[in-house]
Parts: C-alpha cells; structure tokens; sequence
C-alpha cells in the first residue's frame, strides 16, 4: 500500500510561481507511474500532468504545456509538479496520484488523462492564484 502527501500549496500571485511535492510511503521510484490532477470549485477532477514508469515519459494537459513540469526524485520517492506564470484559472486543489501498473506506452499514451489509470492518490493541496 502506497501512501501520497502532497505539500508546497498556498496563496499566490497571478504571474507567480510554486512547487508542489508529493511524498509517496515506501518505495516506488520509476517502477510507479505519478500524476497531478487538479479540481476546481464546481468543476470536475482534471488531468494535468503525468510521468510514466520506466521510461519517464512526460504527459501534459493542453492547459499547463509550457508552464508546469513534472519531475521526480526517486531516491527520495518524491514528486514535483514545478508551476510558473500562474493564473488564477489555475486556482483548485491539486491532487498527486500513482499507479503500479505496468502500463505499455501505447496503452498509456490513450489513458493517462483518467483518474482511474491511477490507484493511488493523496488527499490534496490547495493552490489559490489571485489576480
């Protein structure tokens, strides 16, 4: 059993920058493939990007191109999702998942934008952008 944290959210200004972390219990490295959703107020849980097992192939919704980039360490079993030039539609709770499955590129490339790619997910950080 996996467990996700996500840290590093809070209030900023549009233009701005921040990092989010997510800590994942035990060890997954690169055998785990980790994503970021976010969700809105009134709005439904969204993809924003992923990075696949193995491989380390970078996802990303159309949205965040350009301005967000996910990393991670995997010797300290972390993941970073690093977000600049923040606008205030970026604003929602930002939510860290994983996956174990041992999903094929092909596979991958179709599905990585559901939630139910990933089994694992952290409770979620907030990330408020004011303008």
């Amino acid at each position: 059993q996996v467990q996700l944290v996500e840290s590093g959210g809070g209030l900023v200004q549009a233009g701005g920058s921040l990092r989010l972390s997510c800590a994942a219990s035990g060890r997954t490295g690169s055998s785990y493939t980790m994503g970021w959703f976010r969700q809105a107020p009134g709005k439904e849980r969204e993809f924003v990007a992923a990075i696949k097992w193995g491989d380390d192939i970078k996802y990303y919704a159309d949205s965040v191109e350009g301005r967000f980039t996910i990393s991670r360490d995997n010797a300290k079993n972390t993941t970073y999702l690093h977000m600049n030039s923040l606008k205030p539609e970026d604003t929602a709770v930002y939510y860290c998942a994983a996956s174990n499955n041992r999903y094929s590129t092909n596979w991958f490339s179709r599905n990585y934008y559901y939630a139910m790619t990933y089994n694992y997910w952290g409770q979620g950080t907030q990330i408020t952008v004011s303008s």
